[in-house]
């Protein structure tokens, strides 16, 4: 539930002059979501994943979580921003909601977007199925397990030519 003192507006003194500096608000219109306006994307700087940041009380933070925080209100601990446009640059309070990481990544994976795709694979690049016998699980990560042991059965292969070296 969202509690907010006021509609956020382009250029609110909630967030200095510095942050609107860096926010271009006729950015693209969502073609998906129409009905939610233009982005305010992000001129700054921008971490690896595409998201805005900025130097804020010291440190790195994301400008869509700073601009969630001081318009609309604390993004409580286990939960994060996410993007109803899907535009990473995106800092409009309008286009935020927040949501689990479980939520979060549930609905990358619904977009196709991220690593959490290669969740939806049911067959390794060799054409494997991941099920049954062949699925092995490691701290998260699928395998297949005719794969890994073909790889295996190599590197020992690799390991028996090469010459035994001596001790000192």
């Amino acid at each position: 539930m969202q509690t907010q003192c006021s509609i956020p507006t382009f250029g609110d003194t909630r967030l200095p002059a510095r942050f609107w500096a860096k926010v271009n608000p006729n950015g693209p219109i969502p073609a998906h979501r129409p009905e939610l306006g233009p982005c305010w994307e992000w001129t700054g700087s921008h971490d690896t994943h595409g998201y805005g940041q900025l130097w804020w009380e010291g440190r790195h933070v994301p400008a869509h979580r700073l601009a969630y925080a001081q318009l609309i209100g604390c993004i409580p601990k286990g939960l994060e921003c996410d993007h109803l446009c899907r535009n990473h640059s995106c800092v409009n309070p309008d286009h935020l909601f927040l949501a689990t990481h479980q939520e979060n990544m549930a609905d990358m994976v619904r977009k196709g977007r991220g690593r959490g795709v290669n969740g939806l694979k049911t067959h390794c690049p060799q054409g494997h199925e991941y099920a049954g016998a062949n699925l092995k699980v490691n701290r998260g990560h699928r395998y297949c397990r005719a794969c890994h042991t073909a790889s295996r059965k190599r590197r020992k292969a690799q390991l028996k030519e090469q010459p035994v070296r001596e001790r000192c």
